[in-house]
Parts: structure tokens; sequence; C-alpha cells
């Protein structure tokens, strides 16, 4: 069977109850927005020359007492975890009905989920900020227990802050690890060091190598014996005893694997060989994963995108070769993209169409060929009126996707000067030419609609503009878009300057937008690098 690589769109409370197994994933990574109450801006690649004002609200990370709230709280207290229900019981007498509240109960409904799904031996490594670490692990404890605390990762993901007056500067995240059972996966992690550093001594054969200590940590009589050594020399243990055996002793002097002290007096150590370490193991401090830079490679504009080597690392360490690996808040999908990577199967959900449709397109750049399910979006016209009627932005982020435009500006904050999306593309040798597109979810449109673009047209000095549809075009608007004309590519011909496309007729891939790009989207979106072939994938993920 195909590899399970997935994404939903939807609250991820409905999608793990409603499609998720119980015990069917290894390991899972979380990096939920922290209640921080800022908007973060979702920042798309704008051509040289031309303006960056296509920027949109990617998520509004706040949260606020209210019926939906209430609402979730009741849930905790009539589910089975007793330990949950009296936690939060006690939050709310302290916290009363306020924002953190209401941010903590969201967040204990879907950890509930999220410990059901894992298998027996998973983890999963939670990311948050320190406004609300310290509420999140004491719901944490109460749903894995205390025990199945493994530890608190601190993670440096920035340089140190100059404008800091009246604070100590902020430049740590902590990553929280459970696991669900003590049988738990784990891979031991090593961290590299300069071999110059750690390995100061050169023998005979320009091998470097360190000394280390042979003294038993506890007491061990059997260990406990005088060992003469090729040198003659006899040379006395430490009253705890030594680390090895005699025979693996005698077999470590053979290979020359001795250090023998100045003075018959002093004590035998061992030689460490760089070129045998693996290095040291991982603590808890990462400090040697950098931030993602801001004209980094890997950079595509999401405002709290981690760096790939950061998922890499947890994911190495908790899972295998074919594991599942599930993100429930994605993103921008660097964990879904690391697991691919990394040959696990992966489960990625995301509440916004913008979110889902990036990932789609960063993990097909990345990994040309892909095949990947999409699950929650539409896939034919009753289907996207019924999204339509339920959420008009998200239908527009989701109608912009089908012809490849980044939202402009803010979606739903403010006019749009009639703009809903834009293109860029490239057909000569000179600057990026600009297409501006309008979505219209509504039952009808008129003549007017398809005026006010081209006046848009006009105004923007775009190349084109195009008129996305739910309802079908009238003719009276066919013929208003043909007045429009055309635009002559220097090198391409001529192409409609104003081009009317229905959502059947995408979705069906009988229509779509007519325009030369010789930068193939590159204008539009940032493009993931190009991954080599990821590792061998394991059996489907089973429902």
């Amino acid at each position: 069977m195909p590899p399970m690589r997935a994404l939903y769109f939807g609250d991820n409370l409905h999608i793990l109850r409603e499609h998720i197994r119980d015990e069917s994933v290894d390991l899972v990574y979380l990096d939920p927005p922290f209640n921080s109450k800022r908007d973060y801006n979702l920042l798309f690649k704008t051509p040289k020359g031309l303006n960056s004002d296509a920027q949109i609200t990617a998520f509004e990370d706040s949260w606020h007492w209210g019926i939906q709230a209430e609402s979730e709280y009741a849930e905790i207290l009539h589910q089975s975890n007793t330990e949950v229900a009296g936690m939060i019981e006690a939050l709310r007498r302290f916290l009363g009905e306020s924002d953190m509240l209401a941010y903590l109960a969201m967040m204990a409904n879907r950890l509930i989920e999220l410990h059901r799904v894992l298998k027996p031996t998973g983890s999963l490594y939670l990311h948050c900020d320190p406004t609300a670490s310290h509420y999140l692990k004491i719901v944490l404890d109460s749903v894995f227990g205390a025990l199945n605390f493994r530890s608190e990762i601190i993670w440096k993901r920035t340089t140190a802050h100059s404008n800091v007056y009246r604070a100590y500067g902020d430049i740590t995240d902590t990553i929280l690890f459970y696991s669900k059972t003590s049988q738990y996966v784990w891979n031991q992690v090593y961290r590299q060091v300069d071999a110059e550093i750690a390995f100061p001594n050169v023998d005979s054969e320009g091998r470097r190598w360190r000394s280390e200590n042979m003294r038993n940590p506890g007491i061990r009589p059997n260990l406990t014996y005088p060992f003469t050594a090729s040198n003659g020399v006899t040379y006395q243990p430490h009253s705890n005893g030594w680390t090895v055996s005699i025979e693996k002793m005698r077999k470590l002097d053979e290979e020359g694997r001795l250090h023998f002290p100045a003075k018959p007096d002093g004590r035998m150590r061992l030689k460490q060989f760089a070129d045998e370490s693996l290095g040291v193991k991982l603590q808890n401090l990462w400090d040697d994963i950098s931030p993602i830079g801001s004209q980094a490679a890997e950079r595509l504009g999401y405002p709290t995108q981690k760096p790939l080597a950061l998922l890499e690392r947890i994911i190495r360490a908790s899972s295998n070769a074919g594991d599942v690996v599930l993100d429930p808040f994605c993103g921008c999908g660097t964990a879904v993209h690391a697991a691919e990577k990394l040959g696990r199967e992966w489960i990625g959900i995301d509440i916004t169409h913008l979110a889902v449709s990036l990932i789609e397109r960063r993990m097909k750049d990345a990994f040309p060929g892909i095949d990947l399910e999409i699950h929650g979006t539409p896939k034919d016209h009753a289907g996207a009126r019924n999204l339509a009627e339920r959420d008009k932005y998200q239908f527009q982020f989701w109608a912009l996707s089908l012809v490849n435009a980044q939202p402009y500006k803010s979606g739903k904050k403010g006019a749009d000067g009639g703009t809903d999306g834009l293109i860029y593309f490239q057909d000569d040798k000179g600057a990026a030419k600009k297409i501006v597109v309008s979505v219209k979810g509504g039952e009808s449109v008129t003549r007017t609609m398809i005026a006010d673009l081209k006046n848009t047209v006009e105004r923007e000095k775009a190349a084109i503009g195009l008129f996305v549809t739910l309802a079908p075009p009238t003719q009276p608007m066919i013929t208003e878009a043909a007045t429009a004309g055309f635009y002559e590519s220097p090198q391409h011909g001529q192409f409609q300057k104003i081009q009317i496309l229905t959502i059947e007729g995408l979705l069906s891939g009988h229509e779509q937008a007519r325009y030369p790009d010789l930068s193939q989207g590159a204008h539009t979106f940032r493009k993931a690098k190009r991954e080599g072939d990821a590792g061998k994938q394991g059996q489907l993920f089973g429902k």
C-alpha cells in the first residue's frame, strides 16, 4: 500500500475525533498559537521593483472566553480522564473566565485526543513560549501523567536583543517532551564537537584522542582487581573498581587503547579516539540550531516558521522510518516536510485553507511527483458552494489557490480595492508583470463586476485580470470581458486581458488561467528547496 501523506482542512479537534483512530500515531509535534495577543502576518514574495503589499493575516493568535470556550470546558468535565477535569476546574477557580483559561480549555481537549491517537510507544513534543508554558505543563501532566514527562527542552531561537531595557532578553522557546508510556521509541542523538578541542592528543599514527576516566561510578567488587599492563607496571583500581572486566582490559591493552600515567601510582585511563566518537549525547539545551534568517533559502514567509533541522532532530530521536508523524497545527508544514524527508508517513491538520494550500505547494516543490491526499477542501461545485456559504474568506483563500494566486493585503480586514489576489509572471527579460484576481462566491454575478475588474486592472497597471466565479457568467459579462481586448506578450502573442474562470471549470480542469510565465510561479510564491530522494516509506496508515 502507498504511504500515508494526508493534509486535513478543519478544526483539529473534529479531525482527530472523526478521522484518526486510537493508537495509530507514533509521534506528535505541535506548535500551537501561544495566546500572545498578536496577529501574525504572512508575507508573500514580491518581485523586485513592485510594491510589497501582498500581506494577509495568517491567524489571529488570541482567545476569548465565550460560548465556544464554555462548551469545550463542559466537554472536559464530562470525559473519562478525571485528572484533566479536576485540573481544569482548579485552573478556572484560579484564572476565572479569562482569555488564558479559554486557551487552556481548547488545548486540554486537543491534548486528550492526541493522547488517544498515540501508540503506547509514541511521544509528544509541544512547542511553546513563556506566555503559557507553565500552564501547559500542568495540563500535560494531567493528560499524560507526571511520570511520563521526559524533558523540558530549551531552544535558543534567536540571537541577543539590543532593545531590552527593563527586562531580560527573550531569546528562547520551550519544547515539552512527553511519552505515552515508559516504553517509548528513543534513538540517541549526538551533538558534534570540535575534534581539535575535544580530542587534544595525537598519537604516532596521527589519530586524535582524549583520555577518559576508568573509575566505575558504583562500587563493583567483581571489577576491583590490580592490572599488570604491557609496560610491565601494575596499576591499582579505584575503590569502586574498574569500568571493564579483566578480559576486556587485556584486549584494550593489546589494541593500544590504554593511557598510562607518568607515575606508577597514577590512574590508568582509556583512550577515546575522535574518529570513533559519535559526539556528545545531546542535552536539553539546544543552542546549535539557528533560526531561519531573513535571506535563508528555507524561508517561506510564514511568521512562526521553525527550522527544518529542529524538526528533523525531533523526528529522528522519537520515531523510526515508516512511522506516522502528526502535526495538528501544521502552519507552513515544516513538520510534515521533515517527516517526508526522513521517510516517515505523516498527517497535517490546519484550520485555514491558506495554510493547507501553502503546504501542498511546499511539498510539491520539495518532492516533485509526491502523491498526497487533501481532505476537507471542496472537490465539486456543491462543496465549493457550501464553503462559500459557511465562510466567505476561507472560500476566497481556497479559490485563489486554484489559480496559484497569493491573497492580497489583509484578507477580511479593510477594503481590498477590488483585488482579492495577485499573480506575478515573467514573459521577457524585463520586469515582472502583475495579474489581478477577483473572486466571487455569490449565487449571481453581473456585468458591472467585470467592468469593475477592468478598472482595477487599469488602476493597478496590471497586465491581466482574472475573474473567478462560483456562479456561471452571463452573456453580458462575457461580452464586457471581450471588450477589454488583449495583453500583447513581447514573445508569446496575445492573451485575453480579462479572463472569466468558473470554479466548476477549474476543478474539472476544463478551464485555466492563460498567460506566459518563464518563472513558473517563482515570482508569486517562495519555492521550497527541492529535496533529494526521500527515505523508504512505510506501510499505509490505517483508519
